[in-house]
């Protein structure tokens, strides 16, 4: 028996109100996986915006100390070119300032001194002296004399000396050989300097650079 035309109309209406709600939960769920999902991307997003303001900080950070490392290598090459050409200066006037006074009658006891200073160096019986072409004017017996005399009033050990059979030095100040020729004592004014060249290195930089 075939339902009535009532029968049909409540069954499709059934049918409609089911399919209906069933399309309102399918809306809602959409519509609640769609908060979700804008949530989880504003919070990717976040992460992401995040990380990228890290990264451009510790980059930053890292070109910062890059520069700064730059400067204080630069700042320390220059100082160390600023120390090099005040040494230089100070050598130059320093062998300048000593040349100078060759003539003066006070160098016979600058060169008495360099002599004995060598020879008390080299711990010999005898050695050589030479020097440059104007201090070996200089370099008498009675220089020689006044100078074994100061060494052996120092040491108590008797020196003999000589003024030696070689070509002039070129540069000023005097070379001590032991006679045996095995030793020598240079104090010739460019390597004295030499030797003080640290203290008075470090003498410029207390002065002109140490913080105070």
């Amino acid at each position: 028996m075939e339902p009535s035309e009532k029968e049909k109309a409540a069954l499709i209406s059934g049918i409609e109100s089911d399919a209906r709600t069933e399309e309102q939960e399918i809306i809602r769920q959409a519509e609640n996986q769609a908060v979700e999902k804008r949530k989880y991307a504003e919070k990717k997003i976040e992460s992401v915006l995040e990380d990228a303001r890290k990264e451009a900080q510790e980059q930053a950070e890292a070109a910062k100390k890059k520069i700064f490392s730059g400067l204080k290598l630069e700042l320390k090459r220059r100082s160390m070119r600023i120390q090099d050409s005040i040494m230089q200066e100070i050598k130059n006037r320093a062998e300048q300032k000593i040349n100078s006074v060759i003539s003066e009658t006070s160098y016979r006891e600058v060169l008495i001194n360099w002599i004995t200073e060598a020879a008390i160096g080299l711990d010999t019986e005898s050695a050589q002296i030479n020097a440059s072409e104007k201090e070996r004017t200089l370099i008498n017996e009675r220089l020689i004399s006044e100078t074994e005399e100061k060494i052996k009033t120092k040491t108590g050990r008797k020196i003999t000396l000589r003024l030696a059979d070689a070509v002039a030095l070129k540069r000023q100040g005097v070379v001590v050989t032991a006679s045996d020729g095995r030793t020598a004592y240079n104090n010739q004014v460019k390597t004295r300097i030499q030797r003080k060249e640290r203290e008075i290195r470090m003498l410029i930089y207390e002065k002109l650079f140490a913080e105070n």
